[in-house]
């Protein structure tokens, strides 16, 4: 099985991006599936919306995951429960949590499962995301040991952690968040493809596809700022390709994507 994982999706700019490039890189990459981060996708860069999402899907995702801002558009809560394609983590606290932290899909004669877990070091204290990966993998392995998890984390540690600590247990582990794609990509014992952050899929001229002067601000003035989506023209599309044995859940490869002015696409 060959999956295709697109990284953080950022504003109208991110969205352009994948309506671009994503037919494209599945025609010539052939994945099996896709699974695109969206939780940065509306035009103001936090949360999703039901017409983004539709057009993520229609664009060729399979899931579409989440993050930190899953609930920063509250449109979410109009469709979120109505889905089996969008997941946000699965370590959210309380009970009743709208919507699903891992879905599986059916892949040829393979059944893939996509988990979605967020981490706790500089992010808000949700309930530990290991203990989760624990009870979740266990209860997937019964049925299937192709599994993918996203791991939207800011702590390089954090996420290295995660991925050791699950090695062989899961078929990948791939960061989101940090919106810098890492060239770590690599197989870990027991099968498990590793990726500390996948990158960004948005404006490229901005800072981590956001304007630079309010963000510069805060640096000089430690007062709150109104962080606003870059509109400039400049694109960056971030990513990888997984391949991995549908019979063992092993993962064999793991190849970056990255698509700019500076890395134009040619597969």
């Amino acid at each position: 099985m060959r999956l295709l994982f697109i990284g953080d999706v950022v504003g109208d700019r991110g969205v352009h991006m994948i309506e671009t490039y994503l037919p494209q890189l599945k025609r010539d990459y052939k994945p099996q599936a896709t699974i695109v981060n969206g939780e940065n996708s509306t035009p103001v860069g936090r949360g999703i919306s039901q017409a983004i999402y539709k057009t993520l899907l229609a664009s060729g995702a399979d899931v579409v995951t989440m993050g930190n801002h899953t609930w920063d558009n509250k449109e979410i809560f109009e469709f979120i429960d109505g889905t089996t394609k969008l997941v946000r983590p699965a370590n959210y606290p309380g009970k009743d949590v709208p919507g699903r932290g891992w879905t599986q899909l059916k892949v040829n004669q393979a059944t893939l499962a996509v988990i979605n877990l967020q981490g706790r070091v500089f992010l808000p204290p949700l309930d530990d995301p290991f203990t989760a990966a624990d009870a979740l993998v266990t209860e997937i392995r019964k049925t299937t040991p192709i599994i993918f998890l996203d791991f939207h984390a800011e702590a390089t540690s954090e996420k290295r952690a995660m991925a050791t600590y699950l090695q062989g247990k899961v078929s990948a582990v791939v960061g989101t968040h940090t919106h810098v794609q890492t060239t770590d990509g690599q197989i870990l014992p027991g099968g498990t493809a590793f990726m500390t952050d996948a990158g960004m899929t948005g404006p490229d001229n901005g800072i981590l596809g956001m304007q630079s002067e309010g963000v510069i601000s805060r640096f000089l003035t430690q007062r709150p700022t109104r962080y606003v989506v870059d509109e400039d023209e400049k694109s960056i599309l971030s990513g990888c390709v997984i391949d991995i044995n549908d019979q063992n859940g092993q993962a064999t490869k793991i190849k970056p994507i990255l698509i700019s002015d500076a890395h134009p696409y040619f597969n």
